[in-house]
């Protein structure tokens, strides 16, 4: 299952203008001509985050704790919630699942192939809807919230928090590494050609 072509191009695009380092300019070059060197690793370094993926391996399989503790505690105080209160943590309750699921999935794939539009979409998911998400069911008074679901919230805004700031440096890194790449690549062809050029120039001279 992949994303749509037209997500991924702005997904891309969201991630080169957010999280590219303004202060990399490209590839360093040695002093010897015709020589260049990557700067600081090799070009097929890995850039997952092990921190990432073990906290989205817990979050996993704390998050069916969750949405079962969630769903005794709302049955436990339904009848004294107003009915405004009762459709809208049903909403919000369906709308965390099914996010969950998109982004734990977006999350793997993100992290494990290093595809930078999978981990843009996850970091964006847990930012912007599910942290506010969760936050709201946690901080809202008009809940009544008991004692475990404070508890199981707070657990779950920790995963999140720390999934948003190690996401936030994973993609830095996938997005210089892919920039050094590009500019490796365009450097191998620009000395391609000045090679052919040059052996052109020989021939034309021997001639």
């Amino acid at each position: 299952m992949e994303l749509p072509d037209p997500v991924r191009q702005r997904l891309g695009n969201f991630s080169r203008t957010v999280f590219s380092d303004s202060n990399r300019t490209g590839p360093e070059y040695s002093e010897g001509p015709g020589e260049w060197q990557r700067p600081g690793a090799a070009d097929n370094e890995m850039v997952s985050s092990l921190a990432l993926q073990m906290s989205l391996y817990f979050n996993t399989y704390f998050f069916p704790l969750w949405w079962v503790s969630s769903i005794m505690m709302l049955q436990m105080k339904y009848s004294v919630l107003p009915d405004y209160y009762k459709f809208i943590v049903v909403t919000v309750i369906i709308i965390i699942t099914l996010i969950e699921a998109i982004r734990l999935y977006l999350g793997y794939m993100g992290n494990l192939q290093e595809k930078v539009p999978e981990l843009a979409g996850f970091w964006l998911l847990s930012l912007l809807l599910q942290l506010p998400l969760i936050l709201f069911l946690l901080f809202n008074e008009g809940l009544t919230n008991l004692p475990l679901e404070k508890a199981i919230h707070i657990i779950f805004t920790l995963f999140l928090t720390f999934q948003v700031v190690s996401a936030f440096v994973t993609l830095r890194k996938m997005v210089n590494q892919l920039a050094t790449r590009f500019h490796l690549q365009d450097f191998d062809r620009l000395s391609a050609y000045r090679g052919g050029t040059r052996r052109m120039r020989s021939c034309i001279e021997e001639i």
